[in-house]
């Protein structure tokens, strides 16, 4: 596995607990292991890891749990999300990528703990798309979320929350 100089950041969905990490592994993948789909709430965990020693928490501390003997799995205490996978016995954190404020420059390598995977994973690209969040006819609908967001947004900030 490779390891590439680059500044990544990212964090939880209310700004509670940031991170920051000099450097990465090239191991960008998805785990569909039971163990993952239940850490993240999802069909599988989209996970990239960068050297223990690169990274440095710059809002908060994850809160952790023991999900093996040797594995912690990271999140914020306030809002839930998911941030990490954690061999503690291994060099690095694997950070979810959804977790990242660029999770585009991530596009995954590898489907592992495939004795899980759900039969249907396959047929996703197929499905019908949606659309975009803001459509015309919904606006009052996106725009109430909008108007309400407290989401953090996708980089560093002095203080959080804004409002």
């Amino acid at each position: 596995m490779d390891r590439y100089k680059m500044e990544v950041s990212g964090g939880c969905q209310c700004g509670a607990v940031r991170y920051h990490a000099t450097e990465m592994f090239d191991n960008s993948h998805i785990c569909h292991c039971r163990m993952c789909q239940k850490a993240v709430g999802n069909i599988f965990a989209a996970l990239v890891a960068a050297p223990r020693e690169a990274i440095t928490w710059t809002r908060g501390e994850p809160s952790r749990f023991r999900s093996s003997d040797h594995v912690d799995r990271g999140f914020c205490s306030k809002c839930g999300t998911p941030l990490f996978y954690e061999d503690l016995t291994g060099n690095r954190v694997n950070f979810t990528i959804g977790s990242l404020d660029h999770p585009e420059l991530f596009p995954p390598g590898a489907n592992t703990g495939n004795e899980a995977r759900v039969p249907w994973f396959d047929t996703l690209p197929v499905i019908e798309h949606g659309g975009v969040t803001e459509q015309p006819d919904r606006e009052d609908w996106w725009g109430g979320i909008k108007a309400t967001n407290n989401q953090h947004p996708d980089h560093d900030t002095a203080t959080w929350p804004a409002k």
